[in-house]
């Protein structure tokens, strides 16, 4: 028998990369017989940032789950595994060697959300034999040739427009032209600190038991380079099911009280790392869910249970997806290549070695960085006060900064994670996203958390030994920006106050800071 009986011929070849697992994407509409799926785990994917060993396993789970379930639906797939991939020196030599096996004269691809991956398809070179289609991911609420009606490239754009905007254009828990409940934002009610009663009431988290062993053998054989915990069983969704499941749970156990406490942390209870959040990041950045149906299913059940779960629960909810979330990826692709490389505070410090161990005695960073390493997730406001501020203060360089919240977390694609970063996180786009730097001292961090009882440093102090390091780098870090920052009127109070202290404790508070500047590592 010749290759070409042995070997099925199709016409068209479409390419699904690993955050592009939406079933519901009008290509698995019907049955074509002529057109072959790829799903390929790809070396390049997995190197490109040096990443969580969870993350890697979760995106090569979910990417094998969806391969079965599109075969399920009578679909035909090619999944290639690593050594398969490995084989090849590129994207372009792998497509282009399946392209010539089977024949294909056609080659699709869904527009990529990273900036890196859209460039390398839409400069792909195969045959002139194949021709070469882009198709949208169908995935996001705001289409990318409408982004101009609402962000400016190179400009502040506030969030809460864009958020307004986005409830109108989608008639999200409005009462005809104004917003439900007669305001836009409840935010003011949402930063409630755990008591001792609220910790009793935590709900344990759901949470999955997905093998993923042949997964990490597959990638300890061809050598990728990786760190996090490994996890035999993976705790994340890897399929719409298990995705479907979660935001149930979500619905019926943490939205009553997810707005209430989604900026409270604590140290003193074993789901600590969960709380009330509903961990469905990766699920919808991989797309196994529809940000829509998600926010359509959360108002259902608050709809449902009006008596038990109050408006600002859930508006703070739905302004994380169609706000915050469609937000940062339109400022993203307005603003690259360029918001790449912006470094406004022209920050240069290397990354202190406790991001990769968790070593350190600062009780809020080891609690943030150990769960990150541990379980490849911390929630938004550990992200951005914890290690985030931590970052600001320090004057660590933003590309090491982008790099580490890249790879360590469960949700993080660079056009949500650059923004947020760089952008709300580092100050490092000079106010594009944050009107101001988002940079607290301890106070701050003792407010919203239990993390400074238990903590060698004393949150009290500012100048001894023993004082906590966030509260003499923030005042550094305010006196060395000051020349760009003074202006801003939402910081002129914090200068005035700076400028009635002693000078014999300014110059203890730089002292202080100095020392930590110079010790990083050791802190």
């Amino acid at each position: 028998m010749s290759d070409s009986e042995k070997v099925p011929h199709y016409r068209t070849l479409r390419l699904v990369l690993g955050d592009q697992l939406d079933v519901r994407h009008s290509w698995f509409e019907q049955q074509d017989s002529g057109t072959l799926y790829l799903i390929a785990e790809l070396h390049q994917e997995a190197t490109y940032v040096r990443q969580h060993i969870q993350k890697l396993c979760a995106f090569f789970a979910a990417m094998e789950q969806f391969a079965f379930a599109l075969e399920s639906h009578g679909h035909s797939v090619l999944h290639q595994k690593l050594e398969e991939t490995l084989q090849c020196d590129s994207l372009a030599e792998i497509i282009q060697s399946i392209c010539n096996r089977y024949g294909i004269t056609r080659f699709e691809f869904q527009s990529p959300d990273e900036y890196r991956l859209r460039l390398q398809l839409r400069q792909l070179k195969l045959d002139s034999a194949v021709s070469v289609k882009e198709c949208a991911s169908e995935h996001y609420l705001l289409p990318e040739d409408e982004f101009a009606h609402f962000i400016i490239a190179g400009k502040h754009n506030r969030m809460e427009s864009f958020y307004r905007k986005m409830r109108k254009r989608l008639n999200l828990l409005m009462d005809g032209d104004q917003p439900l409940g007669g305001q836009w934002n409840y935010d003011a009610e949402n930063r409630a600190r755990l008591g001792a009663a609220d910790l009793l009431e935590i709900p344990e988290p759901l949470v999955f038991d997905n093998n993923v062993e042949q997964i990490l053998q597959r990638i300890d054989r061809c050598g990728i380079e990786y760190f996090g915990e490994r996890a035999g069983a993976l705790l994340w969704p890897i399929n719409r099911e298990q995705a479907l499941e979660l935001l149930s749970f979500f619905c019926d156990h943490c939205l009553h009280r997810f707005g209430r406490f989604q900026d409270a942390m604590t140290g003193q209870h074993e789901h600590r790392w969960s709380l009330y959040h509903s961990r469905l990041s990766f699920a919808l950045n991989s797309k196994m869910l529809h940000p829509l149906e998600v926010i359509e299913a959360a108002i259902e059940h608050y709809n449902e249970e009006k008596n038990s779960i109050s408006i600002a629960q859930i508006e703070g909810f739905v302004r994380q997806i169609i706000g915050w979330r469609e937000y940062v990826r339109a400022v993203y692709w307005v603003n690259m290549p360029d918001y790449a490389e912006r470094n406004h505070l022209q920050a240069k410090r290397d990354l202190p070695a406790y991001f990769w161990d968790g070593a350190t005695r600062m009780n809020c960073m080891q609690q943030a960085l150990g769960q990150s390493l541990d379980l490849a997730y911390a929630h938004h406001i550990q992200r951005l006060m914890i290690s985030g501020n931590f970052c600001l203060l320090a004057g660590i360089d933003p590309a090491q900064v982008d790099a580490w919240y890249l790879g360590v977390y469960i949700d993080a694609i660079e056009w949500v994670e650059m923004p947020n970063t760089r952008g709300m996180s580092q100050f490092a786009d000079g106010g594009l996203i944050a009107t101001k730097p988002y940079c607290a001292g301890g106070n701050y961090i003792n407010k919203m958390s239990d993390y400074c009882k238990h903590c060698q440093y004393d949150v009290r102090q500012k100048v001894s030994g023993s004082a906590c390091p966030f509260n003499s780098l923030y005042w550094a870090f305010m006196i060395r920006h000051r020349e760009q920052l003074a202006t801003n009127p939402r910081i002129g109070m914090i200068y005035r106050n700076w400028d009635r202290q002693s000078p014999e404790t300014k110059e203890a508070t730089l002292s202080r800071a100095n020392w930590c500047l110079q010790h990083l590592d050791e802190l």
